[in-house]
Order: structure tokens, then sequence, then C-alpha cells
């Protein structure tokens, strides 16, 4: 029954937050964020313009939360705070941009998903192995 259970592997909540952090942090920055950065003259004209106040601000706002949002969700520095920022940016991306579709073409199933991570890092915080935890903050 305890192979079943799995539980000859050691419990971390910690260390899952850290695996999570890490997961989703750099996924983000590397796969989006940097991606909208370098594309960014290409990808201004078609990007939604979500508060009104223009494509490239929306981008460049877009690019802050996914790249520098993730990249701080990465080394745990203002977890909280940069996983509610991503997690608007992702709620966004999920509702108007990709029409809460869940499948087929053009679905926000990603933005979806990384909503998610970032509820759960927002609720949690970093755990103890982020920068926050070593400068006193709780998360």
């Amino acid at each position: 029954m305890k192979l079943l259970q799995l539980n000859f592997l050691p419990r971390s909540a910690d260390l899952g937050l850290l695996v999570l952090r890490i997961w989703i942090g750099a996924s983000m920055a590397l796969l989006h964020g940097w991606d909208k950065l370098t594309g960014f003259s290409k990808i201004s004209p078609q990007f939604l313009d979500f508060m009104g106040i223009g494509k490239g601000p929306s981008l460049a706002l877009t690019v802050f939360a996914e790249l520098a949002c993730a990249i701080f969700i990465v080394v745990g520095l203002w977890t909280r705070l940069s996983a509610l920022i991503l997690g608007f940016t992702m709620g966004v991306a999920f509702w108007l941009a990709h029409g809460a579709k869940l499948s087929g073409q053009g679905s926000g199933e990603m933005a979806f998903l990384y909503l998610g991570a970032c509820a759960v890092l927002l609720a949690a915080g970093g755990g103890r192995y982020a920068a926050d935890s070593s400068l006193g903050a709780k998360g």
C-alpha cells in the first residue's frame, strides 16, 4: 500500500512551490515574453488593446508581465505580486483574446493553465526557497 501512496517520496510543499515557480516562470518568460519582446514591432499592430490605451502600450504591459514578472516568479522575488500581475494578464488573454475557449483552433488553454498556476502562487506565495523568504517576506 505504501508504494501506491508514494510514501517513499518525501513531501515538501516548499520544494513543490520551487518546481512550480521555475517551471511556470521559465516557460512563460522563454516561450511567450521573450518572443513578444523580440517581435514587438511585428506583433504590435494586431495586438489586443485590452485597456483602451493603444496596442503598443498594451503589448508593453504584457511583455512586462510575461517576461519581468515571470523572471521574478522564478527567483521568488515579489512572488505574490508578480503572480497577481501575470495572472491578470493570463485572465485577459483567456477571456478577451481567446474568447474563453478551452479547445480547438485559437483556444486559450495555455493562458487558462498559466492562470491556474498563478492562482496557486498568489495563494501560497513562493515558499521557503524563494528570495522573498530570505528577505523576511511571507510570499
